[in-house]
């Protein structure tokens, strides 16, 4: 029975191999593991999966000079460099040697391929989000009026951090933000649950807060794959408060910055949307505080002027009155004269027979109608409005009308005139 050694038969499936096989190969694979000796030689291990099962695996190199060029032209296309979990379309050649086995030569990368593939996958997680119907919930939000308690996602030494909060304090007006700090992994593999658990954290307490800011500062594009995980995304657009974005990356949207509230490119365009909102509402007020204080000089104006009118028609009034009272003291004075010089002619005529009877009874008839005259004189006085106010009385009016019948509604203004001046009220409540 013939027979082959070992090396013989790895020598001669090295041989049917390049007898049969094209001198390179396009493959599609995922870099399963990947790592650089001293020598800059990549050596990689290429896998295909079918779901979570590995249905194929490899090895592959890339030697020095060739990763050097493949890497620096795949990066500058892709805005990331070759790493650990992303699905290549390689140039390959297939070599077989006789201790070491089969691996494979990677000639060319196809980046275009790889950008592909990563829109692919972003694609199928925003249409996800879309058939969850929850793409748009973060947005359909309102903003608050005034957003001054905030809640930071993000690395308390990170750049875009800082830059947020000295803009923030440093705004012009010297406007107050209050800001709370849920410090996460902003990039790398558990970046995405570190956030969703300053979320949660934040969700614990949300009456305590009006938004969210999400910040980081700048970097490479795939620090920012972990922003376009569904899971992330799934809660952002989920949260029951308006979440605001500056990733910090001008380039490219990430699917949590698509499906945030609002979407600001760096950390510090964040601090200014947050001050020029606060900014509007300050000018706003400042607006009714202008509008309240010319509204209520001019009402000021048209009191003081009803309150003259009101003291001239009293003057008038008065004056009138005492013209009336004046006239009817003349009048009874003259009736007076009339019935005296009456009473004395006939006193005369009777003088004869009761000289002393009549003095008497003249003398009695003068002191009675002195003391009407007396009394007269009194009335008048106390009818005089100035000794009506003195004596505790006032006059109120509504819209300078006197208040007799005259209804009086809640939040009327009445000007009330006593002895000592006037006072102005509200009306609060009235009761029939």
């Amino acid at each position: 029975m013939s027979h082959l050694s070992l090396f013989q038969l790895n020598s001669l499936v090295k041989k049917t191999l390049e007898d049969n096989l094209e001198a390179t190969h396009w493959v599609v694979a995922e870099i399963g593991e990947m790592r650089l000796n001293q020598k800059g030689h990549c050596y990689m291990e290429l896998i295909e999966k079918e779901g979570n099962f590995v249905s194929a695996k490899i090895k592959a190199n890339i030697w020095s000079y060739t990763y050097r060029n493949l890497s620096g032209w795949f990066e500058s296309i892709t805005k990331t460099p070759l790493q650990s979990g992303m699905k290549i379309l390689f140039n390959v050649s297939v070599q077989f040697h006789e201790v070491y086995g089969m691996s494979l030569n990677v000639k060319d990368i196809d980046p275009n391929f790889t950008l592909g593939e990563r829109a692919r996958k972003k694609q199928e997680v925003i249409q996800q989000l879309m058939d969850e119907g929850i793409f748009e919930m973060n947005k359909s939000l309102l903003l608050p009026e005034v957003p001054q308690r905030i809640a930071i996602i993000s690395s308390e030494t990170s750049a875009g951090y800082g830059d947020f909060i000295s803009h923030l304090k440093s705004n012009s007006r010297g406007l107050t933000f209050v800001t709370s700090l849920f410090p996460a992994l902003m990039q790398g593999d558990n970046a995405s649950n570190a956030i969703i658990e300053s979320l949660l954290k934040i969700n614990n307490n949300i009456d305590q807060f009006d938004l969210v800011v999400i910040i980081r500062g700048g970097g490479a594009q795939s620090d920012l794959d972990c922003f376009d995980e569904f899971d992330l995304a799934s809660y952002v657009a989920q949260f029951p408060i308006p979440i605001i974005t500056g990733i910090g990356h001008e380039r490219d949207e990430t699917i949590t910055d698509l499906v945030s509230h609002t979407k600001m490119k760096t950390p510090t365009d964040v601090a200014d949307f947050l001050i020029n909102g606060l900014e509007r509402v300050d000018d706003i007020l400042n607006e009714s505080i202008f509008r309240i204080h010319q509204s209520g000089n001019v009402q000021l104006s048209n009191s003081k002027a009803v309150l003259n009118q009101a003291v001239s028609d009293m003057k008038i009034s008065i004056i009138q009155n005492l013209q009336k009272a004046q006239t009817v003291l003349d009048r009874k004075f003259d009736e007076f004269k009339y019935k005296s010089k009456e009473s004395i002619r006939l006193s005369e005529q009777r003088l004869l027979n009761s000289q002393d009877k009549l003095l008497e009874k003249s003398l009695m008839y003068i002191d009675k109608n002195k003391q009407t005259l007396s009394n007269f004189e009194k009335q008048f006085e106390l009818l005089e409005p100035t000794s009506i106010l003195k004596r505790g009385y006032s006059i109120s009016r509504i819209n300078g009308k006197l208040i007799k019948d005259l209804e009086v509604n809640a939040n009327d203004e009445i000007v009330t005139e006593y002895s000592g001046g006037e006072a102005i009220s509200v009306v609060k409540t009235t009761k029939k």
